[in-house]
């Protein structure tokens, strides 16, 4: 690969990766549903489906049944490792990815630990950090990091609980889009404080909150038509030194708009890096 070379995200169970192959990409990341089974013979399907495309896969993404972006008080209480009722469940879940990924050759896994109190003494800090710190050993078993994705806490707060969890295979997925979404924090000056920490990141884009509407989320938008501001963005992953793929996210409902806006995003980006 080469620095900063176009990935994309995509999905298993949902994307072809013949759509990934025809955009031209050779890498990117893949996302697991909470649904999907994690045996010998689903991971010797991707092995050789990734293989034939000559596609290599830099991240495998964790998600988890029963999660619900819907709004901000919907996340808080359903994403990560966050609601107790689906902790254990998750953890369980999150090793068998690990696992799963070290069978496909990846080394790295990632996923949406939730909310993290501010608070180091709330009863929710403490017990995902113990659940973060046995996913990293997990992980460092099989030579990977663990990189927790951005967005739903200020960089300071993620930094300190990255330095809490003290684990030196705990990384970051950066997705700037989601600072913005989640009205947390300013995108580029999150990515250079945060930039010691950095696995890997999302191009996506999108916009702020509406005003007056407690707990809605902004709204994602096609890469470059949001308020992110990917120029700088991008910008800034070359100062700070990062060498991996810009790999394309985008959601959304109608699946040709997103394979649309996606081959969009590829070509766009191929351009401006240059």
């Amino acid at each position: 690969m080469q620095p900063l070379e176009p990935g994309v995200m995509f999905w298993a169970e949902r994307d072809d990766i013949a759509q990934v192959q025809a955009l031209g990409v050779r890498c990117g990341q893949l996302g697991i549903p909470g649904g999907m089974e994690l045996n010998e013979a689903a991971a010797g399907r991707w092995k050789s489906a990734l293989a034939g495309a000559d596609f290599t896969v830099v991240t495998v993404f964790a998600a988890y049944e029963g999660e619900d972006y819907a709004d901000i008080p919907t996340v808080q209480r359903t994403v990560g490792f966050i609601p107790p009722a689906t902790r254990a469940a998750r953890e369980a879940r999150t090793l068998a990815v690990s696992d799963f990924a070290a069978r496909l050759g990846v080394g790295s896994i990632a996923c949406h630990v939730g909310f993290v109190p501010e608070d180091p003494a709330d009863p929710d800090y403490v017990a995902v950090r113990a659940v973060v710190r046995r996913v990293c050993d997990r992980a460092g078993s099989h030579g990977q990091t663990f990189a927790l994705e951005t967005g739903q806490e200020r960089a300071e707060v993620l930094a300190g609980f990255i330095a809490d969890v003290a684990r030196p295979n705990l990384r970051i997925n950066f997705d700037p889009a989601n600072l913005i979404l989640y009205g947390t924090d300013e995108p580029i000056a999150a990515l250079k404080a945060l930039a010691p920490h950095l696995a890997s990141v999302h191009c996506k884009d999108g916009d702020r909150p509406p005003a007056g509407v407690p707990g809605a989320l902004g709204k994602e938008r096609a890469l470059g038509k949001g308020s992110v501001g990917i120029p700088a963005f991008v910008q800034m992953l070359r100062e700070i030194g990062f060498r991996g793929p810009l790999n394309v996210e985008r959601e959304a409902e109608d699946q040709a708009e997103r394979w649309r806006d996606i081959g969009d995003a590829v070509r766009w980006l191929r351009v401006l890096v240059g």
